[in-house]
């Protein structure tokens, strides 16, 4: 279980990290509100254990980033805006961390750069001199990776948020986000990931995509 004074403890490090000895005002209030999004009741998959999961991921690929502090208050905002009906989720967090960011006293540069690697996870496709965006973007789908109780529960979960979906749009559109990412050449970008992650991961979503094809009328999920 996510415990929220150790988020809040992370939160705090990671502000004042990224705002450096200038200092700011007390981010427990920006702790707050960003926790107080990330339990909202629409979310099952997208919540408190899915943030703490990002950010212990990035720990362990914090070797890998250029600014990790950056990277921690990006996975903080990166999910911060998330309405399953809604496509543009991540362009609204983004706005929300240059709003709070410029306001928590982080400098101009930062907090662009934490917006920037927001917009990011959009697609998860960061350039090869992209350290920051590829640490972001590895620990986010490091559930891909995740062993077969642990990824069947992430499928429930998001099938529960995507409760709206018809099941037969559904699977189909499942369907169609697992065969582009089996296309990929890479799905994670860093050394770490590539060597640790990319294998199970891939493993996970052929077999997922094989019950989908199998059992046209079973359960299926979106990212």
């Amino acid at each position: 279980m996510a415990d929220p004074d150790t988020l809040r403890t992370r939160f705090a490090r990671a502000l004042e990290g990224a705002r450096g000895p200038a200092g700011g005002p007390d981010p427990a209030p920006y702790a707050d509100n960003l926790l107080t999004r990330w339990q909202e009741p629409q979310r099952r998959y997208h919540t408190v254990e899915h943030l703490t999961a990002v950010l212990e991921h990035i720990d362990e690929l914090e070797r890998h980033a250029h600014d990790p502090d950056v990277v921690r208050l990006a996975a903080w905002f990166h999910d911060a805006v998330y309405l399953p009906d809604r496509s543009e989720n991540e362009e609204r967090s983004a706005r929300l961390a240059e709003r709070a960011l410029a306001e928590a006293g982080v400098p101009a540069a930062k907090t662009a750069e934490v917006a920037r690697l927001v917009r990011l996870t959009v697609t998860h496709d960061p350039a090869d001199d992209d350290p920051d965006g590829q640490v972001l973007c590895d620990a986010d789908l490091a559930i891909l990776a995740s062993p077969p109780s642990a990824y069947a529960a992430y499928t429930t979960a998001v099938r529960e948020e995507y409760h709206f979906v018809p099941n037969d749009a559904f699977r189909t559109g499942r369907a169609t986000i697992l065969r582009q990412l089996l296309a990929l050449p890479r799905l994670f970008r860093t050394p770490y990931g590539a060597s640790k992650w990319e294998a199970t991961a891939r493993y996970n979503l052929r077999s997922e995509l094989e019950l989908l094809e199998d059992s046209p009328s079973g359960p299926a999920s979106e990212l």
